[in-house]
């Protein structure tokens, strides 16, 4: 305990000069909580403002998927460049060390697989204390809009929301799509304003025509998914035009770890996210890596 003898009184207070109101990086997060707001800053850099996630939760539903077969060895390589993890807690506790200090959006939702011609009746699968203990910046749901499912999933969402809140964790609302579902701008208008409207603190969806007018219409940020396996040019300009209308970040995978040089890729998806590169200079930047 501090002595009251020998300590000098305060004496300068700025009278007059106002307390500084710094506007929320994060669309829609003004008022919340300091650790909520602490969470969100480890996704989304508080200089830019959006955020590059490496998804490699792909084996929870589809088993070893072509160039995740060793994360051990996958995910060093690619850290350096991203600034979230995407994945499950089985994937991180066994393969990737706790000493690169990323985001991390925690896969919290399970139930079905590549084998089932239906995936939308998805369950919890990590409890709120197991994100706790994961150091969770995120925990990640999915929703079955339009499906059978789509109560249970929306179910899920909403106690995931209420559980994260209770411990400031964000909770990332996850737009799935399946070989059955419908794929236009009036789909993702719906489900990605249904997904906020109960609480999600951030959506991750697939970019479509009139993109911009779904990143308006969302009152938080929009994590647009890379899905499946294109051209790398291609794959670059997803990113720039969902990144210039609007979206807060992008979260590849395949488009990653299976390009020709995942380490070169991820670099370059860094410089459209947070540099403001076009889809052709990062492609340029992309090719000059693998040159050398």
């Amino acid at each position: 305990m501090a002595d009251k003898d020998g300590n000098q009184l305060a004496k300068d207070y700025h009278v007059g000069v106002k307390a500084e109101q710094k506007p929320f990086h994060v669309k829609g997060m003004e008022h919340a909580d300091w650790g909520m707001k602490d969470r969100l800053s480890r996704i989304f850099r508080p200089d830019t403002g959006n955020t590059v996630m490496l998804a490699f939760d792909h084996g929870y539903i589809m088993g070893s998927t072509a160039g995740l077969e060793r994360l051990d060895l996958v995910v060093p390589e690619l850290a350096a460049d991203v600034d979230v993890f995407m994945a499950t807690r089985g994937a991180l506790r066994t393969c990737v060390p706790p000493t690169f200090n990323k985001g991390i959006a925690l896969r919290c939702t399970a139930g079905g697989s590549v084998l089932d011609d239906d995936m939308s009746h998805e369950v919890i699968g990590v409890d709120i204390e197991d994100a706790v203990r994961m150091n969770a910046s995120c925990m990640a749901v999915q929703t079955f809009i339009g499906t059978p499912g789509q109560k249970v999933s929306l179910d899920n969402l909403c106690k995931t929301v209420d559980a994260g809140t209770r411990y400031g964790i964000p909770t990332l609302g996850v737009v799935a799509v399946g070989k059955n579902m419908e794929k236009t701008t009036r789909f993702y208008l719906l489900a990605t304003r249904m997904i906020a409207e109960l609480g999600a603190h951030i959506v991750k969806t697939y970019y479509c025509e009139d993109f911009d007018k779904i990143v308006a219409a969302c009152p938080v940020p929009i994590v647009v998914a890379g899905g499946k396996k294109v051209p790398e040019a291609e794959a670059l300009t997803l990113a720039y035009n969902a990144i210039s209308q609007g979206a807060a970040g992008v979260d590849m995978g395949r488009n990653i770890f299976q390009a020709e040089d995942p380490k070169a890729m991820c670099k370059a998806i860094a410089k459209v996210v947070h540099e403001k590169y076009t889809d052709k200079e990062a492609f340029a930047f992309y090719e000059d890596i693998r040159r050398r």
